[in-house]
């Protein structure tokens, strides 16, 4: 039967110029039923997508029904969800009308969050009630979600009846694969889906989802198809096969469906003044909160994202005050919020009963949001792959346009925006980073293995070896793990950490580890402990807990409260401040820090941990684009602006970045500007402070910059014995040391041996609370220390206390694997070391260009850095004093009036 008599057999008109022949190859496919729901729904699609599937669907549907592996990467909103599930919907039904459908498990739908997972589970319901409803016969697909708020009725009888189609998180497949009982079920698995892989393949938890995936793959009676969907992602080849792992040390196959770009993008920046440095603030906030208000009454629904989960409250707030919003009609979103609250907000908008949700980042991902017409972005949410998250939660159908607005109300977020905004429309994304070779991660699957054992040791060594993150995992990795699961250390158990596991070979018949399945002699590894199942069920996992430091002065006075991530950035004798007073970091002991009341300025900002770092990728972007705007300030600022009106600009921010770059130049001239191939640093003398600055412009994202400095402060300490007060920014950062002394940093830079950095880094990390918090994550991963044990609960707070009592014992364990780890995961994954060996050796090969200017005072691009120490919200008019004040003299330097306009 022919395509256009499929769709007549269905009922339904058609316009034969507008269905492509692909789509009716697709349709032949599917089951009758199958077939007619699925153009009685999407059959109103055609005029605006040209057939009854988006571009992923239709490569996706027919990949799957082979049994292929597939990545389909596609926007938000373009139905990579349903091209995912169609074809397994087909396969199920046509196995229920044949009478082979049975009381298993076919198909698991991986989520990394439990809304998506929840969102995924209703959205199921409307394809399978209306292809029963067409079916002859009681014909029934079941599907069943399952995760930490599913009770223990649901579960129960997902044991008695299994779900055909089963949704859940990564760490509730981990407990599933444990799971004595369940764990049979899920040998039947023929497909596993893992949507929006690529927010889980850069952190551990996906990981520890790769790994389980290769578990499941080693106990299914056949191997899995794999279905990947992912947004907008880099590079394609690497989400791919992180999702389908190795065989015989290679990937395995896989087919790609790139549907990036099928969408079509309405995206600006804008700035409320061409001057952001003397309009008033109160003008510049005024401005902005009524282009907001307009944005929002001109749309159904918008969705504000913030930076920072203050800034979606402040917003919000000020919305209500200034323009009479109420909680029905408004609301915010973000992880500090009940779950109750979160869900009420998630559920109020997608029935599109609010004009407008601020929110941070916990609307990136999730739920289907089909009224929502407006994104707009508040500052630069320092990536183009959260750009394009962000924005596609506007149009969220097949056919609409993605509307998105950028306000930008910071002259070096002008910068970042204006390249990101660009970058995007010309199809850019930022690089995904998988985490290598975990250790925790490792610890955590090899003993979940062991329970489930015993297990031949290879076989073991080859499951954990398939998953992409530990591709080239060691034989010293692995017999580093082995040291620290099996205790072989002396004084280990002293500690009250106990070997794991047990590792021997298989006895013969009368020996203690006899297991008649296995050749005698075989090495195994089993469990140690009657406890392993309870212990590893109950703590396994790679969220780290985390909670408030208490902040005392050394009289014992509590100030308040600091989260702790803010607290890997101080250093001891840093200033900071809380609830209006400044304070001087002394030190931490457990979950307290002690400080002294001072009155000298700040030298570290409040917001440091809550703000999302610079992509690497997107800081080199800049520095070619500045390198660009530079060859047209040549021909002058005219050209400049007529470039820049290219980009989805609006006037004022061409203007603004126009003045920037003119007053540079004409100030501290073009070698100051950071390019590919030149990183300048500015010397200032700060008489009034007696202060030395350097101003490094080291364009590269935040985590590259923390790494870079602390190495530089490592050095500078060691050589001129004195201690470094380092600001850090994602365009560069400020070392500031007495007046009377001084280092070449130009010298210091190309001496440095890109060989000697991972070690130099390590030392440079002793001590430090970033150290002690890092080593209480991965211990608490490893198991080393347990979050619960025997109906006892441990909180975060003890955690570190126990942490810092096992930390000098273990870093004099030779290669033990949890320091290792804990190394690795900061220098790596935190410090982007490999991207600082790389810049280091481009200084050393003269590929990059180190030039150093003494300056009176700070640049135009060195004002953020010279303010970042004085950056806190509560001193937000000093900050703007300081800005003109370094704006006048700029301007006084090259004569007043005669920048660009």
């Amino acid at each position: 039967m022919g395509g256009r008599d499929l769709l007549a057999e269905s009922g339904v008109e058609f316009d034969p110029e507008s269905v492509a022949i692909d789509d009716e190859a697709v349709l032949s496919r599917l089951e009758p039923e199958v077939r007619s729901w699925w153009v009685e729904q999407f059959g109103s699609f055609v005029p605006a997508n040209g057939g009854f599937f988006t571009p992923p669907q239709k490569e996706a549907i027919p990949l799957i029904d082979d049994g292929e592996n597939a990545l389909v990467c596609a926007p938000t909103g373009s139905g990579k969800t349903l091209a995912s599930y169609a074809a397994i919907i087909d396969d199920l039904f046509g196995r229920a009308k044949s009478g082979t459908l049975e009381d298993s498990v076919y198909c698991l739908y991986v989520s990394p969050l439990k809304s998506l997972a929840n969102d995924i589970h209703r959205n199921l319901e409307v394809p399978l009630d209306g292809i029963t409803e067409r079916a002859e016969g009681d014909l029934e697909i079941r599907h069943a979600i399952r995760h930490g708020d599913t009770s223990d009725y649901e579960r129960q009888q997902m044991l008695e009846t299994p779900p055909h189609i089963l949704n859940t998180t990564p760490e509730t497949l981990a407990i599933l694969l444990n799971s004595p009982k369940f764990a049979a079920k899920l040998e039947t698995v023929e497909y596993v889906i893992v949507d929006e892989v690529h927010s889980l393949a850069e952190n551990k938890r996906g990981t520890h989802l790769a790994v389980s995936l290769e578990r499941l793959e080693a106990m299914c009676d056949s191997s899995p198809t794999r279905i990947g969907c992912s947004a907008t992602v880099e590079p394609l080849s690497t989400m791919a096969e992180f999702l389908v792992g190795q065989e015989g040390g290679e990937p395995r196959d896989y087919e790609l469906v790139d549907a990036r770009f099928v969408r079509e993008f309405d995206i600006e920046l804008t700035c409320p003044t061409a001057d952001l440095i003397n309009t008033p603030g109160s003008v510049v906030q005024d401005r902005f909160y009524d282009q907001l208000h307009d944005l929002v009454a001109d749309h159904t629904n918008t969705i504000v994202f913030t930076n920072t989960r203050s800034g979606a409250e402040r917003v919000l707030h000020n919305l209500r005050e200034r323009f009479g919003y109420t909680e029905a009609n408004s609301g915010c979103h973000h992880g500090s919020l009940s779950k109750e609250r979160r869900h009420d907000i998630e559920e109020r908008l997608k029935s599109g009963d609010l004009d407008v949700v601020t929110t941070s980042t916990s609307l990136e991902l999730g739920i289907d949001m089909p009224h929502v017409d407006l994104v707009v972005q508040v500052g630069s949410p320092k990536s183009v792959a959260a750009l394009l998250q962000r924005v596609g939660r506007a149009g969220h159908q097949v056919g609409e346009t993605v509307t998105g607005r950028v306000i930008a109300l910071d002259r070096d977020e002008l910068v970042e925006c204006a390249v990101m905004l660009k970058k995007a429309e010309e199809g850019f994304v930022d690089r995904v980073f998988v985490p290598e070779r975990a250790q925790d991660v490792a610890a955590q699957h090899v003993y979940g293995m062991a329970i489930n054992g015993p297990r031949p040791e290879a076989e073991v060594r080859e499951i954990l070896g398939s998953a992409y993150p530990y591709r080239e995992y060691t034989d010293t990795d692995w017999e580093r793990l082995m040291s620290y699961l099996t205790a072989a250390y002396d004084g280990l158990e002293e500690k009250n950490v106990y070997a794991k596991i047990w590792r021997d070979t298989n006895d013969a018949p009368d020996g203690e580890h006899h297991y008649p399945d296995y050749e005698v002699g075989e090495p195994l590894i089993g469990k140690r402990g009657r406890l392993a199942r309870v212990i590893y069920m109950t703590n396994l996992g790679t969220i780290p807990d985390s909670f408030d430091i208490d902040v005392y002065t050394r009289s014992d006075e509590w100030v308040g409260q600091l989260d702790e991530e803010y607290l890997d950035t101080l250093e001891k004798g840093d200033v900071f401040v809380l609830g209006g007073g400044h304070y001087e970091y002394r030190y931490r002991r457990g979950s307290k820090a002690y400080v002294d009341p001072t009155s000298a300025r700040p030298t570290v900002p409040s917001w440091f941990s809550e703000r999302l770092p610079l992509s690497y990728d997107l800081g080199r972007e800049i520095l070619a684009f500045q390198r660009e705007l530079l060859a047209r300030l040549e021909e002058g600022p005219a050209a400049v602006r007529a470039w820049l009106r290219e980009y989805p600009l609006d006037e004022h921010t061409v203007r603004a970045l126009t003045r920037m770059f003119d007053e540079q130049v004409r100030y501290a001239g073009e070698e100051s500007v950071a390019t590919p191939s030149r990183l300048p640093i500015e010397v200032e003398l700060d008489k009034t402070e007696y202060r030395r600055n350097y101003y490094v412009h080291s364009n590269y994202g935040r985590r590259f910059n923390d790494g870079l400095s602390r190495l530089l402060a490592y050095h500078v300490a060691q050589t001129t014995n004195t201690n470094v007060n380092v600001a850090v920014a994602d365009h560069g950062f400020t070392l500031s040391m007495p007046l009377n002394r001084k280092v070449d940093l130009e010298r210091l830079l190309r001496e440095i041996d890109p060989a000697s950095v991972r070690a130099d880094l390590r030392a440079a990390l002793d001590g430090t609370d970033l150290l002690k918090r890092y080593f209480r994550i991965n211990a608490t991963r490893s198991l080393m220390i347990l979050k619960r044990y025997k109906g006892y609960e441990k909180t975060a707070a003890q955690q570190q206390v126990s942490s810092e009592m096992l930390l000098s014992f273990a870093q004099e364990l030779p290669a033990f694997a949890v320091i290792e780890e804990t190394y690795r995961e900061i220098l790596e994954d935190k410090l982007n070391v490999g991207a600082i060996e790389s810049v280091l050796a481009a200084l050393q090969s003269g590929d990059l260009e180190v030039c150093v200017a003494q300056v009176d005072s700070p640049s135009p691009r060195a004002f953020g850095l010279a303010t970042l120490m004085a950056s806190d919200v509560v001193l937000a008019e000093d900050e703007s004093a300081a800005l003109q004040e370094f704006h006048e003299r700029v301007l006084e330097a090259i004569g007043d009036g005669a920048t660009a306009d």
